[in-house]
């Protein structure tokens, strides 16, 4: 008879147990995810310009002394926009022999040397050179051939290198409308919020200033990103993903 009180006691202590332990199981896994979205418009502060231009002939050094003055005519453009001498690099001559190619087969090009060039401008004074870019046309007209969509400032790339100074900033203000976020879902669900389950910072993007904002991760852009390269105003977006647990 001890026996079997001592057998049921066992069961009703292991049945105790076994149900608290079923119970905080469901109550860890009660949680909710959340997301914060934080957007910051920026204007950019680095202008990179390559500006590239050809000559074709077959007489090398003739097509070389044509190539030689444009240069000097591009360089006299950019001196009359402003640009300082400091901000030019001038690229390495490329040559290419037309006839040179074994594997051109019967048709041949209409030139046998082309000669080709760049000049690149680097420089933080991004409107002088989002100025200069709308007049290329006047180069076209001086019978320069430019490798970029003339007067629409194709070509030129416009960062944003103060990324680190706003960072801090922004990481916590997402993180806060993260907890927000998940403060007015309990509200709605009558539970309350405890801690962090899991977090997740996300990767800053910097974009076009006209993307339209969304909770999408910024690796689900795809390409929008090197386009923004084209605007000179930016938005820097971050997405932080928190997931918290739910109290009663």
């Amino acid at each position: 008879m001890l026996l079997g009180a001592q057998l049921a006691l066992g069961l009703i202590l292991g049945g105790w147990i076994l149900g608290a332990q079923i119970k905080a199981t469901r109550l860890s896994d009660r949680y909710v995810t959340v997301k914060g979205l934080v957007e910051r418009q920026v204007k950019s502060d680095l202008a990179i310009w390559p500006i590239s231009y050809k000559q074709a002939g077959d007489d090398l050094a003739a097509v070389y002394a044509r190539t030689e003055a444009d240069k000097n005519t591009v360089l006299q453009f950019l001196a009359q926009q402003g640009i300082q001498g400091s901000e030019i690099g001038l690229g390495v001559v490329r040559v290419v022999d037309t006839q040179a190619n074994e594997y051109g087969g019967a048709q041949r090009a209409p030139h046998r040397y082309i000669i080709e060039q760049e000049i690149s401008v680097r420089t933080p004074r991004v409107d002088q050179v989002a100025t200069a870019a709308q007049k290329t046309m006047q180069l076209v007209r001086k019978g320069i051939v430019l490798s970029t969509n003339p007067g629409q400032g194709q070509g030129v790339a416009y960062k944003f290198t103060g990324l680190n100074s706003i960072k801090p900033d922004m990481i916590t203000e997402a993180t806060r409308n993260a907890r927000a976020a998940a403060d007015r879902f309990a509200a709605d669900s009558g539970a309350k919020v405890g801690g962090i389950r899991q977090a997740n910072q996300g990767v800053f993007a910097i974009l076009a200033a006209d993307q339209g904002s969304d909770t999408s991760e910024p690796g689900q852009f795809g390409g929008a990103e090197s386009a923004a390269d084209s605007s000179l105003m930016k938005t820097v977006r971050i997405v932080t993903t928190v997931e918290y647990y739910l109290d009663k």
